[in-house]
C-alpha cells in the first residue's frame, strides 16, 4: 500500500495525496487503508522512509567504484534523476522528523547520507568539515532537482550543462578545503 501511495504521490504530487484518493486507487473503501496505517501523517512518513532508502540505494549504487569528482559527479546524477523521476515520494522526506535512532525514517535518512559520506572519502575532507560538505551537497543537489522538477529553470541556457557546472563548482569547492 505504501508503495501505490508513493507511485500516486508521484503522479498527483504530495499535497494532492489522500487516503481517499489512495483507496480509490487502490480499489477498496477509505476505511480499509486504516488498517495499513495510522492516517495520512503516517502514510506520508512511511512514504518518506521508502523514499529516504531508494534514494540511498541509487546514490550508493552509482557512486560504487568511484572516487573524487568521478564519484560526486555520479551521486549527484542518481539525486537528480531520483528526484525527477518520483518528485512526489522525495517531497514527503523535506521536514519529516524521525521520532528517534531506531525509527525507520532515521535509518533510511542515514542510508542516504551514507551514500554522500562516501563522496567525500575522496576528498581528504577534515572530520570537523563533513557535516558542513554534507550540508552543502544536499542543498545543491536538492535546490536544483527540486527547482527542476517545479520547471523553475525556465530561461534559455541548457539545464544538463547547468548542472554539470554545479558539480564542477562543487568539486573545486570541495578540493580547495
Amino acid at each position: 500500500m505504501v508503495a501505490a501511495g508513493a507511485a500516486l504521490a508521484d503522479e498527483v504530487g504530495l499535497a494532492h495525496l489522500t487516503m481517499g484518493l489512495l483507496a480509490q486507487r487502490l480499489g477498496v473503501r477509505t476505511p480499509s487503508l486504516y488498517k495499513h496505517v495510522g492516517g495520512q501523517e503516517d502514510l506520508n512518513r512511511r512514504i518518506a522512509t521508502l523514499a529516504l532508502g531508494e534514494a540511498a540505494d541509487a546514490v550508493g549504487g552509482a557512486v560504487q567504484g568511484y572516487a573524487g569528482r568521478d564519484a560526486l559527479a555520479a551521486a549527484a546524477r542518481a539525486f537528480r534523476a531520483f528526484v525527477l523521476e518520483h518528485p512526489g515520494r522525495y517531497g514527503a522526506t523535506i521536514g519529516v522528523e524521525p521520532h528517534g535512532p531506531d525509527d525507520p525514517l532515521a535509518i533510511a535518512g542515514q542510508r542516504s547520507l551514507d551514500a554522500f559520506r562516501a563522496v567525500l572519502r575522496g576528498y581528504e575532507t577534515d572530520e570537523s568539515d563533513v557535516d558542513h560538505a554534507l550540508r552543502m551537497l544536499r542543498s545543491l543537489c536538492h535546490g536544483f532537482a527540486t527547482l527542476q522538477a517545479a520547471n523553475g529553470f525556465q530561461w534559455s541556457a541548457d539545464i544538463d550543462e547547468s548542472f554539470e557546472w554545479l558539480i564542477s563548482f562543487a568539486d573545486r569547492g570541495l578540493r580547495a578545503m
